[in-house]
């Protein structure tokens, strides 16, 4: 069983890294790192340097440039125990309204999903 996360360069996105770090490391499971659409810096000198440091197993995928989907077809293809996601805060009316990439994880998703909220 693994774990996924997205790799963003956002807040949102550093949050949910570093706690698909923390359970990949309490569970003992593999890690999966997708990067998002844009994101060349999935195999930056820091971000390896940080995964080799936790001593998670973590295997890198550059994604087709649909995080969302990119996501659940991993999580599909590696039989994932939990994805992980990042969320930002939104104003009382952007609370009507997930976003997209979002919502679409939360319905597709084939197994639990971890949302962190920054």
């Amino acid at each position: 069983m693994t774990i996924v996360v997205g790799n963003l360069a956002t807040p949102e996105g550093q949050a949910a890294l570093d706690a698909a770090v923390a359970e990949a490391e309490q569970r003992k499971a593999p890690l999966v790192v997708v990067a998002g659409p844009g994101e060349p810096g999935w195999h930056g000198a820091d971000l390896t340097e940080r995964l080799r440091a936790s001593g998670v197993e973590v295997r890198m995928d550059p994604g087709t440039g649909d995080l969302a989907e990119d996501l659940v077809r991993i999580a599909l293809e590696t039989g994932a125990e939990l994805m992980v996601i990042g969320l930002r805060r939104r104003s009382p009316v952007g609370k009507l309204i997930l976003g997209s990439g979002a919502q679409r994880i939360l319905i597709e998703a084939p197994c639990p999903v971890l949302a962190v909220k920054v």
